[in-house]
């Protein structure tokens, strides 16, 4: 059975820093992209930011280039996102997800919340 357990959200004010976890198991974790997707209260989900398998190529929404980076740690099966410089509008849950072309299935995280207020 497939996990994605996210970790590390939390209450902080703005301008403050947050380090996302989320740790794979019951798939090939190191053969998958993945991605974090946010959603705010009362509007949809939100893309935020991707990283390819081997963790060469990360992409961003714009609103969080260069505030925020993903990483990720195939030995541990484990992929990041650093979230820095925090805004009220980053308010969200956060979602990791990872797409199975193989299986053609969705695997989504339970999500963790991120609170930005002062």
């Amino acid at each position: 059975e497939v996990h994605l357990v996210e970790s590390g959200g939390g209450l902080v004010q703005p301008g403050g820093s947050l380090r996302l976890s989320c740790v794979g198991s019951g798939f090939n974790f190191g053969n998958h992209d993945m991605s974090w997707v946010r959603q705010a209260p009362g509007k949809g989900q939100e893309w935020v930011s991707n990283i390819d398998s081997a963790g060469t190529h990360t992409y961003y929404t714009e609103s969080v280039e260069g505030r925020f980076t993903i990483s990720r740690d195939n030995a541990k099966n484990t992929v990041y996102l650093q979230m820095n410089s925090l805004k009220p509008e980053d308010t969200a849950v956060y979602y990791c997800y990872a797409y199975d072309y193989k299986e053609s299935r969705d695997y989504w995280g339970q999500g963790t919340q991120v609170t930005v207020s002062s």
